[in-house]
């Protein structure tokens, strides 16, 4: 077995391992390190000899790592007593482990940050490191914050899943990372989200369809990621990129996922999303997009939640449906301290012909980008207004 494929093969056996020894009864930092410890043996022997059952050597070589990191604690040996020297027998699959890990993970009690990283590590199988390259900070920086973590939920009960909602919007949040370095944290994402809608569908209630829905948005928007940058690295919008370069098969996925999500008939905000999504891939050329479909969309999802950042982009919709003077009027409603509300703004009042405020905005917009590329584009926005181009 080459490098690369014990890579992801630990990666995607970690959890279930980690699940197992958890639901057994041992402590989560300290089966979690026991985990880890276990992957960096089999990294460095499964290249020169497999397994015949990677998951049980991983389960075996984990369970020796946590007895004797319970052995080398004196806090842990009242536990070690009651546990004996394995953890107990028990199942080696359970339906719900990704889902409970997950919830453990995405704990209330955990800043998103923290849970991010979680997540990352006792979920995603991706080392400290790893983790801290994608979120540009030191290793140390980032073992640290992971402690904190692991110590914030020690002695939390793990026997139920915790509220799925909580899980969802960490793994948007590390979707809408996108790609920073060695790591794809929007693919990163997607693989988790992925798990999670194969752990839901075995419940006996059936699969939730906001997971689904999800998953659904997160494939029609990683769909375009080809065509979002040109190859100098500046930001393209939606309207101005190159749909030949979206990924058509990655789209159709998503498109089947949606519509399965909502045969439920159980709407949520996700796969209303998704819906506004799948409205954006399907039309072949921007001035063909479906608008007021897309404001029916806005106003089912509206209803759904009182995010400001929903009431933005559907300002942009009642500009596109009911022209840029109706647009900026639903834009007054919304609060001005949005990161992207100069930008809406401006562009509402170049559609509508007031070159002045466009310019204002945009300027505006630029100063509060969050990355190097929105802030270029956005000045080379105002500089074309100015050219009168």
């Amino acid at each position: 077995m080459d490098h690369d494929a014990v890579n992801d093969r630990v990666r995607t056996l970690a959890p279930q391992v980690l699940g197992v020894l958890v639901r057994r009864g041992a402590d989560f930092a300290t089966a979690e390190d026991a985990v880890q410890e276990a992957l960096i043996e089999a990294v460095r022997h499964w290249p020169d000899e497999a397994p015949d059952d990677p998951k049980a050597w991983l389960l075996r070589v984990a369970g020796r790592k946590l007895i004797d990191l319970q052995r080398s604690e004196a806090a842990r040996r009242r536990r070690e007593e009651r546990l004996g020297d394995e953890p107990p027998q028990g199942p080696t699959e359970q339906s719900d482990d990704t889902l409970l890990l997950l919830s453990r993970c995405c704990h209330p009690a955990l800043s998103p940050a923290s849970a991010i990283a979680l997540t990352l590590r006792a979920v995603g199988g991706l080392t400290t490191a790893q983790i801290a390259r994608a979120f540009l900070v030191p290793e140390a920086t980032m073992a640290q914050r992971i402690s904190r973590a692991k110590r914030t939920i020690t002695g939390e009960r793990f026997d139920t899943p915790g509220d799925v909602r909580a899980v969802l919007h960490v793994l948007y949040l590390i979707f809408n990372e996108g790609f920073t370095g060695e790591i794809s944290l929007a693919d990163e994402a997607i693989r988790l989200t992925r798990q999670l809608t194969v752990s839901s569908a075995a419940r006996p209630e059936g699969a939730d369809p906001e997971i689904a829905g999800l998953l659904a948005l997160m494939l029609l928007h990683h769909a375009r990621r080809g065509a979002r940058y040109t190859a100098s690295g500046e930001l393209v919008p939606l309207d101005e990129q190159d749909r030949t370069l979206w990924d058509t098969a990655m789209i159709t996925e998503g498109v089947d996922v949606l519509q399965t999500a909502l045969s439920r008939d159980h709407l949520g905000q996700y796969q209303a999303q998704a819906a506004i999504a799948a409205l954006h891939d399907d039309a072949p050329v921007a001035a063909e997009t479906d608008w007021p479909q897309i404001l029916q969309w806005y106003d089912e999802l509206a209803g759904l939640t009182d995010s400001p950042v929903v009431a933005l982009n559907r300002a942009v919709a009642v500009g596109q449906v009911d022209g840029p003077r109706a647009g900026l009027a639903a834009l007054a409603d919304v609060d001005p301290g949005l990161s992207r509300w100069d930008a809406v703004a401006a562009h509402l009042y170049e559609r509508a012909d007031d070159t002045e405020l466009a310019v204002r905005h945009y300027t505006s917009a630029a100063d509060r980008a969050t990355s190097a590329a929105e802030r270029t584009h956005l000045i080379k926005q105002a500089a074309r207004l100015r050219a009168g181009r």
